[in-house]
């Protein structure tokens, strides 16, 4: 039986906790399509006219300071090109640029920096996994990204895309352990943060969808929809609270 709390039932507290937890859990899986598109469409936008050439990965870390956004631009489609995983922070202090294209253009360098292993038979086969995905042969998709896994398991991406396909593949558990695995390799991988975020809702764990979601916006700022999703899993955060201390009462 449900507790009563000053005369009045439980139950609206319950059930405003469930309304809340399904639009979080529909507004971050509009944010996760999102980024799956991004992960899929051209890297970048055509060069600014002005933009200066960029010769090298030093040059492109000096001219990130540069005044001009079209010139920082320049020097983060140069680490697209050619950047390691050390130029994660400086890419990731770009996320919070004054302007709005070099915010963009930094979070796909990211994704291109992390999906390059330094092994042209691992980027092979991430390629094939990834196209794969794309067309939603999810059991060719899952084989690449196995052999990834177990060939170069300290590539943090080869664990976050194989978590993407499990978690298409409804393998949740197995999902969420791989994108801590892609986070233990890569602290800053707002994706398996965000996907960590998403499995933990599915689950009803609104309070480690939050913690999870929390860390992804510290990394990234940017995250589709991602003010609306955090807002929603605070609410939905305080509705579980205030259910459980009626119950309680």
């Amino acid at each position: 039986m449900l507790a009563r709390h000053k005369g009045r039932p439980a139950l609206p507290l319950i059930a405003a906790a469930w309304a809340m937890r399904r639009r979080a859990r529909a507004a971050l899986a509009r944010a996760a399509m999102a980024a799956a598109c991004a992960l899929f469409a051209p890297a970048f936008a055509p060069a600014w006219a002005t933009a200066p050439t960029v010769p090298t990965r030093e040059a492109a870390l000096q001219l990130l300071a540069a005044p001009e956004p079209e010139h920082r631009i320049a020097a983060i489609e140069k680490l697209a090109e050619v950047g390691t995983m050390a130029d994660g922070e400086r890419l990731v202090g770009a996320l919070r640029d004054a302007s709005e294209p070099v915010r963009t253009a930094a979070g796909q360098a990211l994704w291109a920096v992390w999906n390059r292993s330094g092994d042209e038979a691992t980027d092979q086969k991430m390629a094939e996994g990834v196209r794969a995905l794309a067309a939603g042969d999810l059991d060719v998709a899952l084989a690449r990204f196995d052999e990834i896994v177990h060939a170069q398991p300290a590539f943090a991406e080869g664990w976050n895309k194989r978590a993407t396909v499990l978690f298409l593949l409804g393998r949740e558990g197995e999902s969420l352990r791989d994108c801590d695995e892609a986070v233990k390799r890569n602290r800053l991988h707002f994706g398996a943060l965000a996907g960590m975020a998403q499995i933990y809702l599915k689950r009803g764990d609104v309070e480690q969808a939050l913690a999870a979601y929390e860390r992804a916006l510290e990394v990234n700022p940017n995250l589709v929809h991602g003010p609306q999703v955090l807002q929603m899993l605070r609410e939905a955060v305080r509705e579980r609270q205030a259910a459980a201390g009626v119950l309680r009462a």
